[in-house]
């Protein structure tokens, strides 16, 4: 059990004899009132989104999963094949359980994926990741204004916006919780 404050995009908790998944969380602080946290839960089996709200110090009872790493193969349709580092057992997991980390990650990159009975229900990936320019705009001369972005495309297809010195062929590290260029690597 631990607080509803505590609670962090990612976690799997049990509410109501369900596993579900928190999407998106803000923390409320209502003038001289008690904080609340409100957020949006994903039912693992369902997929059913719902909003609920905790205050911030009610128990929420935490799932008890195993975190195994893995390292990412290759893709076949829908799914996506990945191995466990530890018994080299491979593994098929959904691109719907991957969502938006299939942007940020290329073959043989090793990531965490949480397991519920032997089931794929959730992946963490690394905080940042390295990726390669595949296109964007040329730099402009004369551009020296301090702010100025451009759009490149990554290695994953992932598009992002970069600096003007940034060109084709360049590896630049993304920060994979938001998305954004961090530096050239």
């Amino acid at each position: 059990m631990m607080d509803a404050a505590q609670l962090r995009r990612g976690h799997v908790i049990n509410l109501d004899g369900q596993l579900v998944k928190v999407v998106e969380l803000i923390l409320l602080t209502p003038g001289n009132k008690r904080s609340l946290v409100q957020t949006q839960l994903k039912n693992l089996k369902t997929g059913q989104v719902v909003g609920r709200r905790f205050r911030s110090n009610d128990k929420v009872e935490t799932a008890f999963l195993d975190t195994r790493v893995m390292e990412y193969l290759y893709s076949a349709g829908t799914e996506h094949v990945f191995m466990d580092v530890e018994t080299l057992d491979q593994i098929p997991v959904t691109g719907e359980l991957l969502e938006d980390a299939l942007n940020y990650i290329l073959p043989n990159i090793r990531i965490s994926i949480r397991f519920y009975e032997n089931n794929p229900i959730s992946v963490e990936l690394p905080t940042t990741v390295n990726l390669k320019v595949v296109k964007t705009d040329p730099a402009v001369k004369g551009q020296t204004a301090t702010n100025q972005y451009k759009s490149a495309e990554l290695e994953t297809g992932l598009k992002i916006s970069v600096p003007p010195f940034l060109q084709e062929g360049d590896i630049v590290k993304v920060d994979t919780r938001t998305g954004e260029y961090l530096s050239r690597a």
